[in-house]
C-alpha cells in the first residue's frame, strides 16, 4: 500500500517533506496514495524511463523489447558483467532477459526447455495476457476478491472491444505519468489526468470507462445467469466516487482506530488473521500426500537435470543472451 516504514524511505521522505504525513514512529505516507508498489519505490526502474515499448501489435512490441534486449546501456556497460569470477550481471543491455520488463500488461507464451521468450511469441503468437498491476488486498485471506476479479473481467474485455488509435511515444509518456499521479495521489480530489492534448479528471474518465463497461457486465450476467458482474460494476462506481472505499483509505482508517496508527502493527496483524484462517482450512490426507510425492519428485528432478549439465557457465550465457535466439 502507500504506507511507506521510515528506514526503508529515508532518501524519499527527504526530498518530499512537505507532502508527508507522519502517523506514529514507524509510519509515514503521502495522504492520496493508493499504491507503493505501482508508485515510485514500487515495482519500477529508473533505467526504463526512456523505454517505449509500443503495443500496436506483436510485432511493434517484439522489435521494442528486442532493441532494449541488444542495445548497450551506457551504465550497464560501465559496471561490467564480471568482477574477477563474481558475476555482476546477465550482460549490459538495457533489458537483460525478457522478465526484466516492468510493464503492466505483457502477453506472454508459455516457452520451450531454453527458449528466449520474445522467440516463442514472434514464432507462435500470444497464449495469454499477464496483468501485473494488481496489488493485494490486505483485507483479503488470499489475494483479491470475486468481485475485483470479475472487475478485471469486465475491464479487460472492455479494452478488448473498444477500439484504439495507434499509439506513439507521447502517448506512452503521458501513460506512465498517469500512473504515477494515481499511485501518489490517487484519492485526491480534483485530480486531473493527461488524456490526449487535454487534462481530464480522474473521476470524470473512470465513470465514463465505467459506463462502457456496463453493457460487457450485463452481457457475461446473461450468459451465466448470474448479477454477480454487474455488482463489481457498481462497486467500482461506489469507490470512485467514495474514496474512503478504497483498500488503501480502509488501511490507513484500520489503522487508525484499531493500531495506534502504526502500520507495523497493521500488517502483523493482518498476517496472523490470514495465517490462523488458511491453516483451518480443510487438508485432505490424500492431497497432503501428493503435493508431498510432488515436491520429492521436483527435487529429485532438479538434481539429475543438474547433474547432466555440460557446458560452462559462461558458455552458456553467451549462447542465451545471442541476439539470433530472439528472432525467428
Amino acid at each position: 500500500m502507500e504506507l511507506l516504514t521510515s528506514a526503508v524511505c529515508a532518501s524519499f521522505v527527504e526530498g518530499r517533506k512537505h507532502e508527508l504525513q507522519r502517523l506514529s514512529d514507524d509510519t509515514m505516507y503521502l495522504p492520496y496514495a493508493t499504491s507503493l508498489r505501482m508508485g515510485r519505490l514500487g515495482y519500477q526502474s529508473d533505467a526504463q524511463a526512456s523505454l517505449a515499448v509500443s503495443y500496436n501489435n506483436l510485432e511493434s512490441y517484439a522489435a521494442s523489447l528486442h532493441e532494449a534486449m541488444t542495445v548497450p546501456y551506457h551504465a550497464y556497460e560501465k559496471l561490467g558483467v564480471r568482477a574477477g569470477d563474481e558475476y555482476r550481471q546477465l550482460g549490459t543491455s538495457l533489458l537483460q532477459i525478457e522478465n526484466e520488463f516492468y510493464g503492466t500488461i505483457r502477453p506472454k507464451r508459455v516457452i520451450r526447455p531454453g527458449e528466449r521468450p520474445l522467440h516463442a511469441l514472434r514464432e507462435r503468437g500470444v497464449e495469454y495476457v499477464e496483468v501485473r498491476l494488481m496489488d493485494l488486498d490486505p483485507f483479503e485471506t488470499v489475494a483479491i476478491n470475486a468481485s475485483t476479479c470479475r472487475m478485471l473481467d469486465v475491464f479487460l474485455l472492455h479494452c478488448l472491444l473498444r477500439d484504439s488509435p495507434p499509439d506513439t511515444p507521447e502517448e506512452l509518456a503521458a501513460i506512465i505519468r498517469n500512473k504515477q499521479r494515481v499511485a501518489a495521489r490517487g484519492r485526491e480530489p480534483g485530480l486531473r489526468l493527461t488524456c490526449g492534448d487535454d487534462e481530464v479528471s480522474l473521476a470524470d474518465w473512470g465513470a465514463r470507462v465505467l459506463e462502457e463497461c456496463e453493457p460487457i457486465a450485463v452481457a457475461l450476467d446473461a450468459a451465466r445467469d448470474t448479477r454477480a458482474h454487474g455488482k463489481a460494476v457498481e462497486s467500482a462506481r461506489a469507490r470512485l466516487a467514495d474514496a474512503a472505499l478504497t483498500p488503501s483509505a480502509r488501511v490507513l482508517q484500520t489503522m487508525a482506530r484499531d493500531y495506534g496508527n502504526s502500520y507495523v502493527r497493521f500488517v502483523l496483524a493482518q498476517s496472523v488473521r490470514h495465517r490462523d484462517a488458511i491453516l483451518q482450512l480443510p487438508f485432505p490426507s490424500d492431497v497432503e500426500e501428493r503435493f508431498a510425492r510432488l515436491a520429492k519428485e521436483s527435487v529429485a528432478r532438479q538434481r539429475e537435470i543438474e547433474a547432466a549439465d555440460t557446458v560452462p557457465f559462461e558458455v552458456y550465457r553467451q549462447k542465451y543472451l545471442d541476439p539470433a535466439r530472439l528472432r525467428v
